[in-house]
């Protein structure tokens, strides 16, 4: 029922709110995924964010520590 992972809810933050979650976590507590294409990623980009472009995520999300929250952008 792989499926049901498409409906599960997400909880969705502003940009203060997403700075502040940043600010108040390490690394190591917390993963931010870029998920923009290579180019965007290259240009500007999160310090430390991690990229998965969207198209990738479905084959790359093993890469992803399921036990430590991730905000994506």
């Amino acid at each position: 029922m792989r499926w049901k992972q498409y409906l599960t809810p997400v909880q969705s933050i502003d940009a203060v709110e997403a700075a502040e979650l940043i600010d108040s976590k390490t690394t190591e507590r917390l993963t931010v995924l870029d998920v923009r294409q290579p180019k965007e990623y290259r240009q500007s980009h999160l310090p430390g964010a991690t990229l998965i472009p969207l198209p990738e995520l479905r084959d790359r999300v093993g890469e992803l520590d399921p036990e430590i929250p991730i905000l994506v952008y």
